[in-house]
């Protein structure tokens, strides 16, 4: 057995919020979105050549039975690969997104910044 392919969704508190943030300033396209007519409650995004799933909590039971939650502490971690890592920064703060760690240059090469989703969840911003 291999991999083909690895998809990862998301719950967020505010299906509207994460789509501010995700398809809003890291311009993310919809894929699709379900139910296609109304609120949504589910909804990806190609980012890149990256796909997200964002699902709503509160909208309905799970498929897998489980209650759905948004991660606390650090449980997930998004890398986002983005052209120049200052200018995304300096737009997310516009945008009121709060920067966890500003950029800088690591030893391996690449240059960081950590930002927080809506739902608190850390984005690695580099280049």
């Amino acid at each position: 057995m291999s991999v083909r392919r690895l998809f990862p969704m998301l719950s967020t508190e505010s299906l509207g919020r994460a789509l501010d943030f995700y398809e809003g300033l890291l311009g993310g396209v919809q894929t699709f979105r379900f139910p296609e007519q109304g609120p949504p409650s589910f909804v990806a995004l190609r980012l890149g050549e990256s796909e997200l799933g964002l699902g709503a909590i509160g909208s309905g039971p799970a498929l897998h039975g489980q209650p759905l939650r948004p991660a606390q502490g650090h449980r997930i971690e998004l890398c986002v690969y983005v052209d120049d890592v200052d200018a995304t920064v300096e737009r997310l703060r516009a945008a009121a997104v709060p920067v966890v760690l500003e950029p800088v240059d690591q030893p391996w090469g690449e240059r960081v910044a950590y930002v927080s989703d809506p739902d608190g969840n850390l984005v690695m911003l580099t280049r």
